[in-house]
């Protein structure tokens, strides 16, 4: 660190070293997202996620995008044998049968959720109480609520949603904010617009 007039920026220490978390974290994590289809993409991101590292998902976002028709649910939905068979043969993103099959049947709960008249955003928001909690303490891999929603979103077809992938989505998502307290984000995060 130079001794200049330079201001020191803390932010959370799995962000350090690595430019492109940095600005995931700088710039997405925690902040508080209520687009249904974008909730929805984070979600099926965070279950390719299981085992890995974020790091290699988010790398391979864009691959992502592009191999799942940019995470439209009606889109995704239609994927049958020939398109699981393209994505098993992308090198772009994770291959994993068991993971890309739970994103098809994750587009059609969530469209199965819609068609019933509940918007994704509004049934883990409504989960959530309505506006994002504010973590104080240790941060835990799960909790009681994301346990809860775990439950609800397998009950409605979801895979690859145990507790603690849905904890990391939903501080991801900004259902929770886990910045820590001395992060520069923990309180801009606090002030972003609650619906």
């Amino acid at each position: 660190m130079s001794t200049s007039a330079k201001s020191v920026i803390y932010r959370c220490s799995w962000a350090d070293g690595d430019s492109l978390m940095q600005d995931y974290h700088d710039c997405e994590w925690g902040v508080p997202e209520y687009d249904s289809r974008a909730l929805w993409e984070k979600l099926m991101l965070d279950g390719f996620q299981a085992g890995l590292s974020w790091s290699i998902i988010l790398r391979k976002r864009e691959a992502f995008r592009k191999a799942f028709k940019n995470f439209e649910p009606e889109k995704v939905a239609r994927f049958g044998s020939a398109e699981v068979r393209r994505l098993l043969g992308d090198p772009g993103i994770v291959r994993s049968r068991a993971k890309i099959e739970a994103t098809i049947s994750g587009a059609r709960a969530f469209l199965a959720m819609q068609e019933a008249g509940l918007g994704f955003s509004e049934f883990v928001w409504g989960l959530a109480g309505g506006k994002p909690i504010q973590n104080t303490g240790k941060i835990p891999t799960q909790t009681p609520l994301s346990v809860e929603m775990s439950k609800a979103l397998r009950a409605r077809g979801f895979k690859f949603v145990g507790p603690v992938i849905v904890y990391a989505w939903m501080q991801a998502v900004g259902i929770v904010n886990d910045h820590s307290v001395s992060c520069f984000r923990r309180k801009a995060v606090q002030k972003q617009r609650i619906r």
